[in-house]
Order: C-alpha cells, then structure tokens, then sequence
C-alpha cells in the first residue's frame, strides 16, 4: 500500500509537470496552428519555413489563458492517473498471487533472462495495463475534451462531474470509451515490441563479462522503448482524434476534422493526407509539403 502511494504521489507530481506539454501535442494533433509559419533554419543550417515550437504555443496560449491556461483538463488527468496506478499495481499484485501456487505445485520457474521469462513477465504487464487503461479511459476523454475546447472558445467541460454527465447525456456510455481500440492496441503493440527487442539486444549483443552490463541493459530498455513509441506514435494520434471526433466541439467537427464512423477510416484519412505522424514533434516542427496555410481557419488545408 505504501508503495502504491509513493508511485501516486510521484506519478501526480509528474503529470503536473508535464501537463503542458501534453496540452501543446494534442492542440497540434487535433491540427489547430493559431501562429503563421516563419522563416528560420534546420539543425543543416538551411532556410525553411517552420511552425511555432513548444515554446511560442505557449506563450500564445499563455496571452490568451494566462498561465493557469496550460493546465486545462489537468483535474480529470490526474484522477486517471491516480486510478491507473491502483488498478495496475491490484492487477500485477493479483497476477503474481497466481504465479506461487505453480512454482509450490512442482513446475519449474523460467530462468530469469530466458525468452519464456520475458513473455510470462510483459503477458502480465499487458494485462496490468490494458485493464488501467480500460478503467481510465473516461477520464482521458474528458481531458481530451477539455484541452480541444481551447480551438472553439467552448465551455462545455469544466469540472469531473459535469463533464462526466455531459459526456453521458450526448453520447452515452459508448461516448467514455471513444477512441479506446487504438489506445490499446497501441500500448501493447509498443510494450511488447519495446520488451522482445530489449531482449534481442541484451541477449545477443551486450557481452555478461563486459564492465557496467547492468546501465547498458537499462540504457538498451530506454533505447528500445522510445523506438517502440515511434512506432507506435499513429495508434496514439488516430485515438485522441476519436476522443473528440465529433462530440460538439469546434476541434473535432470540419474543418479542423473530418467526421469518422470508426477508427479505421481515421487511419486511413491521415495516412492519405500524410499526417499520420503529426504532434509528433514539438521542436523544429518543418512546414508540411504542398499544404497553405489558412490564417482565419488557423489550420493547414
């Protein structure tokens, strides 16, 4: 229990900070671009045309909101993340319970290391996580939610509560799990490429008899998880798009956004108009190819 409150505390304190940076990618995800291109130079030196990075969205959302307006929808964040981390540590705890009476009973435990210790370990890291995940998702729509109505100027989600009721009486139950098969599938598709790779690269190409094997291991783990979120980066973007598609505001009705009976199809729009790795980046941010800026609309069309 105690440990569980140390992981909520460090958690929340987390999400604090990094709320804003959060609020900034999903802003650009959505594809809302408040600030004109401006000519400036690529890491070669060479004169491009560039988008606002981190920091001038926001300052220009700072002018707008002042500061306390980067942390829009931070409320339902950290309630998912305080329910997040309960649910995942009951379901690790749970897993391991019924790990020990098959380990008494007489099979044998696989080797720590081994490709079968790898899979049994991320199977109930999956677990632990799609139910958190599941569990939460209301609370990431509602933040969602609460972050794109900075495009329209709306007010229709201001507290947990409220919104909670609002989501219910426009789109039911259905409404709080929009965009969760994406989420998902991204998440586990990321944690056991990250794992196996990890593996791979510890197993076959990190000698044991080299000095400091243990921070290259761990060095390795940081590498192959930050490959896996590249990879896995459109299952992201295509789910906090149907978070907000078409819900009443102004960031997930045209022209910000296409109206998308399912997932699919989202997937299928931005990989036909090349976006599927938007918000991706928010340093250095180069002007889409054969795309105009639209000043009154804010948009790239």
């Amino acid at each position: 229990m105690a440990d569980t409150c140390g992981q909520v505390l460090l958690g929340s304190g987390l999400t604090v900070l990094s709320h804003p940076l959060m609020y900034i990618k999903v802003l650009i995800q959505v594809g809302h671009e408040p600030l004109p291109p401006t000519l400036g130079r690529n890491l070669f030196g060479r004169q491009v045309y560039q988008l606002p990075g981190l920091f001038a969205y926001a300052k220009h959302i700072i002018k707008i909101d002042g500061k306390a307006g980067l942390f829009k929808g931070l409320g339902p964040r950290l309630c998912a993340g305080t329910i997040g981390t309960v649910v995942h540590s009951r379901v690790v705890q749970k897993c391991q319970e019924q790990d020990k009476p098959q380990v008494l009973g007489g099979q044998q435990k696989a080797v720590e290391g081994s490709l079968q210790h790898v899979v049994n370990e991320t199977t109930k890291e999956m677990i632990a996580r799609s139910c958190a995940t599941v569990v939460t998702h209301p609370f990431h729509v509602i933040t969602l939610r609460c972050m794109v109505q900075f495009i329209g100027r709306e007010t229709k989600y201001s507290g947990v509560l409220d919104s909670i009721a609002t989501v219910y009486r426009e789109d039911g139950i259905l409404g709080f799990f929009a965009g969760l098969i994406p989420r998902l599938l991204g998440d586990v598709l990321s944690l056991w490429i990250c794992n196996l790779l990890a593996h791979l690269i510890n197993t076959y190409a990190i000698d044991d008899s080299m000095s400091h094997t243990g921070e290259i291991k761990n060095c390795s783990q940081a590498v192959t998880g930050f490959f896996a979120s590249m990879l896995t980066y459109p299952f992201l973007l295509v789910s906090n798009l149907m978070a907000v598609n078409n819900c009443g505001l102004a960031g997930g009705l045209p022209p910000y956004a296409s109206v998308y009976p399912t997932w699919v199809d989202c997937w299928r729009h931005l990989s036909r108009e090349g976006n599927m790795s938007r918000g991706n980046s928010l340093f250095f941010r180069k002007l889409p190819a054969g795309k105009m800026y639209a000043v009154d609309q804010k948009r790239f069309f």
